[in-house]
């Protein structure tokens, strides 16, 4: 068995709130997604929550998006 099995086997053995501490510390372990300046994301995700706010009307409704999508794809 390899170590990722040996762990999770181990791992699913714990009680609820062991394996929530455990969870949150293999989480913090991970790399932060903005520690390489990789920002330009949140900037643009940021401008199109304040666009869709400043013009609600320009916004694409669920079933709009869909139907565009099936279009696209058809194509």
């Amino acid at each position: 068995m390899s170590v990722v099995a040996d762990a999770e086997e181990l791992a699913l053995k714990l009680s609820d709130s062991e394996r929530a501490k455990l969870a949150e510390k293999l989480i913090a372990s991970l790399p932060s997604p903005f520690v390489d300046g990789d920002e330009d994301w949140v900037e643009e995700a940021l401008r199109r929550d304040k666009e869709m706010d400043d013009n609600p009307e320009s916004v694409m409704t669920e079933e709009d998006f869909f139907t565009s999508l099936r279009k696209y794809i058809r194509l």
